[in-house]
């Protein structure tokens, strides 16, 4: 079996292309990056070692995609995945062209080559507003759901997939859900199978972590660099809390998906560290502390408390809910939060410069 993987570069794809390979040796890899992200041009030639055909190339290029060999299967993990992307001052035409009509140019190629199509997608799919109108009630630590609280698809558990999904989501989240639907629709008018993994926040070593996107990885080198950091928005608490994942536990769903037949499935889950794997930032801060020497100097608390005011789509708490992935996949997260923040701490000690790498 071929697959194409778009984003092959970028931390996620890269990670699970390589766990892809590391069930199923056989499988033939054909993968495109733009390189966009700055770091991913690092991982070419360790793809490229795995046997894996990469090629620098774009999904917005039609003629691109046009004379590739056909694969049996899409697997699209290219995106501008940082929620700020298009209100930032970066181009917003930019950010629909790569992340809505590049989906909608692999559709195509799954038209033409009658393959399957997974699309990874976003937490940030989810409804701003009704995030932000939780019942959220602060501890010493973090923002939490009471455990008897329930609502319209959200728990003391996270978000399902039944949550609302009504603007305002973002111009990126806007894209993503675009591109569910538009998968969707492709594959039940030409009759290829469509999955479609809605993600928690991706976390690992290697990741190219930046402030808006990657913050775990980000966090934990800055803090291990001696880099200042400060918490913004909701009163300089730290007390935001996302849930994290790391994306090698993604292979074996998507292996799963890729061979099943059959329309028994839901063709949209949550893949997502969940309850378990969920940290505020503050938490974060004090398990930096407890890796790293307390005294250095860049990494005064002061620093750490300072607020600010919320950025644009700013939530307080953001863990999904993976039950159903689990209940129709026998999915669940294989990688705990502590083995996560571990790896990225070894990978943040033995490349001190990392942020200098990846900085855009």
């Amino acid at each position: 079996m071929r697959i194409l993987v778009t984003g092959v570069c970028g931390f996620a794809g890269s990670v699970i292309v390589r766990s892809l390979l590391g069930f199923r040796p056989d499988l033939s890899i054909l993968g495109i990056d733009n390189l966009s992200r700055k770091g991913s041009e690092t991982n070419i030639e360790s793809l490229r070692a795995l046997g894996c055909d990469v090629r620098i190339g774009d999904v917005r290029d039609r003629p691109l995609l046009d004379s590739l060999p056909d694969c049996d299967w899409i697997l699209d993990c290219a995106a501008n995945p940082s929620v700020l992307a298009g209100v930032d001052g970066s181009s917003s035409r930019d950010l629909v062209d790569q992340n809505l009509y590049g989906t909608v140019n692999l559709l195509e190629l799954c038209k033409k080559w009658n393959a399957g199509f997974t699309l990874l997608s976003t937490s940030r799919v989810y409804s701003i507003a009704s995030m932000a109108s939780l019942p959220i009630e602060k501890s010493t630590t973090r923002f939490e759901i009471a455990p008897s609280a329930k609502g319209p698809g959200w728990s003391v558990a996270g978000i399902t997939e039944t949550f609302s999904t009504q603007p305002p989501i973002s111009l990126y989240g806007s894209t993503k859900l675009c591109s569910e639907w538009l998968a969707l629709e492709y594959g039940e008018a030409f009759g290829f199978p469509v999955w479609i993994n809605r993600c928690g926040v991706l976390a690992g070593a290697g990741q190219f972590g930046k402030a808006d996107q990657g913050i775990f990885s980000y966090w934990i080198h800055s803090w291990m660099s001696g880099r200042p950091l400060r918490y913004i928005g909701f009163g300089g608490s730290g007390l935001q809390v996302r849930d994290c994942l790391h994306p090698r536990d993604l292979a074996a769903v998507i292996l799963r998906q890729i061979d099943h037949r059959g329309n028994d499935k839901p063709r949209i889950v949550n893949l997502a560290g969940g309850l378990a794997n969920s940290m505020s930032l503050k938490e974060l801060s004090t398990w930096c502390a407890a890796k790293s020497h307390p005294a250095l100097p860049e990494n005064d608390p002061a620093l750490l408390s300072d607020s600010a005011s919320v950025r644009p789509f700013d939530i307080p708490w953001a863990i999904l809910d993976p039950s159903l992935a689990e209940e129709a996949w026998d999915w669940k997260p294989v990688t705990t939060l502590d083995m996560i923040l571990c790896e990225i701490l070894d990978h943040a000690l033995e490349n001190p410069d990392w942020l200098d790498l990846v900085a855009i």
